[in-house]
């Protein structure tokens, strides 16, 4: 007698599941397809389960066609079941993407042989058989444990097969995920006349449902449009199939309005835009992706710049509610996406670059996306990949530029930091520096260099080579880090060098919050480090700024030096006159030729930089350069 107790409540519970699930909007991702089919799939088999048990238990109250039938049915859907729990599986791992033909027909095999036998089973008495004394296995009846198992092995292979091209979050739920499975079918053989196996299911089915399917996951701005994550995984699963225009809509200074505004009223600004998006393009898929961007998938045949302007005019109109009312206007960008075979980063990346200049504009311009934006990005997305293998494997390498005296001695010298791509070649800096910046590892790298630098003045010193000090560029980002004193301080006495030794450069653009800033300089200063602003021209400091701020030299941009051999005048001879004055040591940077240095010796520069005397260069070649002096 078979008690399927068990099987009511779980029934319940998916029903309850699956009507929550659709009272969202759903992207039509293939494993949210398939996350569907496993539960429609999983609510069957329950149904023909508790069905077919029911039947057996009264067989001979219930005629003998009804009992094949219902236990046929029983079987199908239980094979089919294991085959779909397999399919998510390789779904997530996206080795459904890189299995080849053959392989596909050869792991969906065991699942066609298993409807076969259950459909023959009536007849050859395979799976399970029905005679006068009621409901019995067949002579393949461990098969559909075979099927069971093998999927679940399988699928916990390719999973660590794959486990590099999943996060891990989802490594760990899919590994738990095949566990249960298998001990579902541990139970099912355990206690074969309990009902309990559905109800492991069960638990698999909620906990993919909670790391992988929950709408709330994928929603934002109060559940009306689908966020950055689903933006992603919408692309990626469509990349080089999909027909589309994208148009992107960005709040003007954002930053800024959400300043004005305050959060509140900027979030309730953002979900009445979201609402009015939805009514206007109903049909069609709708995503935010932070900082104002709206994104919108419309069918390739839509006229972009009659949507814009249509836009453009609701946002020449106030946007109201109970909870706020603002003042806002936009601007556009729009990419066609037909066949492309441009990856997902490839494609944000020249999307998010674009959309950040439409929210810079002015007006209701559309910036349209070219084959060169995604080819720049693409660009950014291999050297991405050189510098990450570079700090991951403290392979960026110390070069460094000599700094000379008004005698032309070397003096001192700039530590700078360079990568190579994967054939040796040097990636310029002004390629991978924002990169690394953008991506908050800028300072591991400039951390690998200081550590680098120190290690190379130490070497100096044992080879009796010395230098009065050498310079080491510190970013913006790395100069907000509350702990740079104590660190940088540590990797010194680690090498024994005097911080004294080291003049940090920091540019202009990290002197914004000038108490901040005192506080910074304050605390380095105290460890013995030294601080020199680095391209003076570029920003916008003044002079009774620079009076407060305790820096011992200023260099000179290069665009201000090369502007006075082109043009000269009386502003950058006075400036200098000024800084003298005040008390500051001077270098001039982009020195070329001859003529270059005399003219900014004149004007009472102190050191200078630049191509003249030498180009960045290895630390073992300049060691080489010092040794000769």
């Amino acid at each position: 007698m078979w008690s399927y107790s068990f099987e009511i409540p779980t029934l319940l519970v998916i029903l309850i599941l699956l009507v929550f699930y659709f009272s969202r909007p759903r992207l039509p991702l293939k494993k949210n397809l398939l996350f569907l089919q496993m539960i429609a799939i999983e609510t069957l088999v329950i149904i023909f389960d508790i069905a077919a048990s029911a039947a057996d238990n009264n067989y001979q109250s219930v005629p003998k066609w009804i009992v094949v039938n219902l236990n046929m049915f029983y079987f199908i859907g239980f094979f089919t079941w294991s085959f779909v729990m397999f399919c998510f599986s390789l779904s997530v791992t996206r080795a459904s993407i890189v299995l080849k033909t053959y392989m596909k027909y050869i792991l969906s095999t065991p699942f066609y042989l298993g409807i076969i036998f259950s459909l023959v089973s009536p007849f050859l008495r395979l799976i399970f058989y029905v005679d006068d004394l009621g409901y019995h296995p067949g002579i393949l009846y461990p098969y559909i444990y075979v099927v069971g198992f093998s999927y679940a092995l399988t699928s916990l292979f390719i999973i660590c097969r794959f486990r590099r091209a999943i996060p891990k979050r989802e490594f760990y739920t899919m590994v738990m995920y095949n566990n249960i499975l298998i001990i579902s079918l541990i139970v099912r053989i355990a206690f074969p006349t309990t009902l309990l196996m559905d109800t492991f299911v069960l638990i698999d089915i909620i906990i993919v449902y909670l790391a992988f399917e929950n709408p709330e996951y994928f929603l934002e701005l109060r559940s009306t449009v689908f966020n950055s994550i689903a933006l992603r995984e919408y692309i990626e699963e469509n990349t080089g199939k999909m027909d589309y225009k994208v148009i992107g809509i960005v709040v003007h200074r954002y930053q800024v309005i959400r300043e004005i505004y305050g959060a509140g009223q900027t979030d309730a600004g953002l979900n009445m835009i979201g609402k009015y998006l939805n009514q206007l393009f109903h049909k069609d898929k709708i995503f935010y992706n932070r900082k104002g961007r709206f994104v919108v998938f419309v069918d390739s045949k839509t006229d972009v710049e009659y949507a814009c302007r249509t836009i453009s005019r609701r946002f020449s109109q106030v946007w109201k509610s109970d909870e706020a009312e603002l003042y806002l206007t936009a601007g556009f960008a729009t990419m066609e996406l037909k066949g492309t075979e441009y990856s997902v980063d490839e494609i944000l990346g020249a999307f998010s670059r674009v959309m950040e200049k439409a929210g810079n504009s002015e007006g209701g311009e559309v910036f349209y996306i070219s084959k060169e934006d995604v080819q720049k990005n693409k660009t950014d997305t291999q050297i991405r990949r050189y510098l990450e293998s570079a700090i991951d494997n403290n392979t960026v390498e110390l070069y460094i530029q000599p700094l000379v005296n008004r005698r032309g001695t070397i003096v001192g010298a700039e530590s700078l930091a360079r990568i190579k791509d994967f054939d040796g070649n040097i990636i310029p800096p002004g390629m991978f520096i924002p990169l690394a910046e953008s991506s908050g590892r800028i300072n591991e790298m400039g951390e690998q260099i200081f550590e680098k630098t120190c290690s190379f003045m130490r070497y100096l010193k044992a080879e009796n080579l010395y230098l009065d000090w050498i310079n080491v560029n510190l970013s913006p980002v790395q100069f907000v880090r509350t702990d740079l004193a104590d660190r940088y301080a540590s990797i010194a006495r680690k090498y024994r060098v005097d911080p004294e030794l080291i003049h940090l450069e920091i540019t202009e653009e990290s002197v914004v919050d000038e108490m901040f800033m005192n506080n910074q300089i304050q605390g380095m200063g105290e460890k013995g480090f030294k601080f020199v602003l680095d391209d003076y021209g570029t920003g916008y400091s003044n002079l009774s700024r620079l009076k407060t701020i305790p820096f011992i030299n200023i260099k000179l941009d290069k665009s201000l030096v090369w502007g006075y051999d082109k043009e000269p005048d009386a502003i950058l001879p006075n400036m200098i006159s000024t800084f003298k004055s005040m008390g500051f040591g001077i270098t001039a940077e982009g020195i070329e030729n001859s003529k270059m240095e005399d003219e900014m010796k004149e004007m009472g520069c102190d050191y200078f930089q630049g191509f003249k005397y030498s180009k960045p260069i290895p630390s073992s070649e300049f060691f080489e350069m010092l040794s000769r002096r």
